[in-house]
C-alpha cells in the first residue's frame, strides 16, 4: 500500500483529511511547524496549508527538498484565493492542485497513474546522467552521448514508451524532461518504423542532443512561467545554432549535426534558423522534428496544460505542409500508446 505524507498547518483538519485518505494508503500527518523531519519515504505528498505566509512557504520548501524524491507527485490543496494559490503551487513545484473537496479525486488521479518502480528508477538514472554528462560544463563526445542513448533505448525497450514518458514528466526541469521525452519518442518511433538497431540508436542519440544548445539560454527565459516576449523568443531560437556550434568539432556525424541545427525547420520554409524548405530538410531531421513537436505538445508548460496524446496527434495531423505527411501517418502507432485506458 502506498505511503502518503500530509503536511498541514492545522493538525485537527489534517487528521480529518487523513481519515478520508485512509483507503488510498497509509497516511502520516506532519505539522508544518514541527521542526522534526518525519521518517518517511512518501509515494505521494499532499500539502494542506491555509495560511501561506512567507514562513510557511519556506518551511514547505524545506520539507519538500528533504522528503520529495525524484518522481514523487505532490498535490497542493488550494485554500482561499485560487490565482494566488496556483502561483504558489507552481513556485513549490506541485504536480497538481485541487480544492479540499476535489482532494480524493486528485489523489486517485495521481495514484491511478502510479509509475512502476522500474520506470521511475530508469528515468532518474537517465536524468542524472543527462544532467551531469550532457547539460554541464563538460565537453560532449560521441562516446558520452552513446552512453545516454543506450540508457534511453534500453529503458523504452524494458518498460515501454507510455510508462517512460509518465516517469520523465515528473521532473521539474523542463529542458531535461523534454530531451529525455523526445529521445524516448524517437526510440519508439524508430522501432515502429522497423529500423535496424544501429539506425534506431542514431536517431535516438540525435533526439537526445537536439536541444543541447539550451545550455546557453538564460534560465529566466527557459523557465519563464508564461509566454515569451518577441525579444525573449529571439534569444530562445538561438539554441539550434548554439547546439550545432557546440558539437560541430566534437566528432559527431553530419546527420546528427543537421538534426541539432535544423529540428525547427518546416517543409513550407516557415521554420528556423535557416528557413529551409522541402527537399533541403533531410529525412533524418524530419523524423526528429515529428518527435520534438509531439513531445512538446504532451508536456505540461507553465502557460498551458499538457495535451492528451490523442489531441496532440490531431494537432500533428493538422500540420500538413509543415511536417512530413508520411511520417505523421507512420507516427500513429506511437501516439496510440498514449490513449487513455477505458
Amino acid at each position: 500500500m502506498s505511503e502518503l505524507l500530509l503536511i498541514t498547518d492545522d493538525v485537527a483538519r489534517g487528521e480529518r483529511l487523513s481519515r478520508d485518505l485512509g483507503a488510498r494508503g497509509r497516511c502520516q500527518v506532519h505539522d508544518l511547524y514541527d521542526d522534526a523531519v518525519p521518517a518517511i519515504a512518501p509515494a505521494l505528498i499532499v500539502s494542506d496549508v491555509g495560511g501561506l505566509t512567507s514562513d510557511a512557504i519556506v518551511r514547505l520548501r524545506r520539507i519538500l527538498a528533504q522528503l520529495r524524491g525524484e518522481g514523487v507527485p505532490y498535490l497542493f490543496l488550494v485554500h482561499g484565493n485560487a490565482a494566488r494559490a496556483e502561483a504558489q503551487a507552481q513556485v513549490l513545484g506541485a504536480t497538481a492542485t485541487a480544492g479540499v473537496r476535489q482532494m480524493l479525486e486528485a489523489v486517485d488521479r495521481l495514484q491511478g497513474t502510479s509509475i512502476p518502480v522500474l520506470a521511475r528508477t530508469r528515468a532518474v538514472e537517465a536524468r542524472q546522467f543527462f544532467q551531469h554528462a550532457l547539460f554541464s560544463s563538460r565537453s560532449i563526445t560521441p562516446a558520452t552521448a552513446d552512453i545516454g542513448t543506450d540508457l534511453v533505448v534500453r529503458a523504452v525497450g524494458d518498460i515501454g514508451i507510455h510508462d517512460w514518458v509518465r516517469a520523465v514528466q515528473q521532473f521539474d526541469d523542463a529542458t531535461h524532461q523534454h530531451c529525455l521525452l523526445v529521445a524516448a519518442l524517437a526510440a519508439a518511433f524508430s522501432g515502429a518504423l522497423g529500423l535496424r538497431p544501429a539506425d534506431r540508436h542514431r536517431l535516438t542519440r540525435a533526439a537526445l542532443l537536439h536541444d543541447v544548445g539550451k545550455i546557453h539560454i538564460p534560465v529566466e527565459i527557459l523557465n519563464k512561467p508564461g509566454q515569451l516576449t518577441h525579444s525573449e523568443m529571439a534569444v530562445m531560437r538561438t539554441h539550434a545554432q548554439r547546439g550545432h556550434a557546440m558539437l560541430v568539432a566534437a566528432g559527431f556525424s553530419d546527420e546528427l549535426l543537421a538534426a541539432v541545427r535544423s529540428h525547427h525547420e518546416m517543409i513550407d520554409g516557415s521554420g528556423y534558423p535557416d528557413s529551409l524548405r522541402g527537399w533541403e530538410i533531410p529525412d533524418f531531421v524530419r523524423l526528429v522534428t515529428v518527435c520534438d513537436v509531439y513531445g512538446a505538445l504532451i508536456e505540461l508548460r507553465p502557460y498551458r496544460p499538457a495535451m492528451s496524446g490523442q489531441k496532440a496527434y490531431g494537432l500533428l495531423q493538422s500540420m500538413t505542409g509543415q511536417l512530413d505527411d508520411d511520417l505523421i501517418r507512420a507516427f500513429q502507432p506511437v501516439a496510440t500508446a498514449f490513449r487513455p485506458v477505458a
